[in-house]
């Protein structure tokens, strides 16, 4: 029907540039995105599960990996790698904890929490 009124179901233009595909989730990155929103410590659930909800999907299996680790580390270590007010050991200073630190998330309350 939206064919026949004119509009398409495609996005065009620069709304089909900024529109990423998305790809289903294997178990191992819900279950990581399921960890993201639960760490107990809503600063990091906010900025960990935001991360998780924008990009998970579309991380390396190494970026995964990296981030797997993140989400053993103790929650007040993460968060002040994250918020650089200290250091990470060599093992998490990596990638994907540059990116978390580059990422800027929308702070929108989670309809589900």
């Amino acid at each position: 029907m939206a064919a026949h009124m004119g509009y398409s179901a495609a996005p065009s233009g620069l709304a089909a540039f900024f529109i990423r595909p998305r790809r289903p989730m294997d178990d191992r990155r819900k279950k990581l995105k399921f960890r993201a929103w639960r760490r107990g410590f809503r600063e990091i659930d906010l900025i960990l599960g935001n991360f998780a909800d924008r990009h998970l999907a579309t991380l390396t299996e190494t970026q995964v990996d990296e981030f797997e680790r993140l989400l053993d580390a103790p929650d007040q270590d993460v968060y002040a790698w994250i918020t650089e007010q200290a250091p990470p050991p060599a093992e998490y200073d990596t990638q994907t904890l540059a990116l978390i630190r580059a990422f800027r998330p929308e702070i929108i309350p989670r309809s589900d929490a």
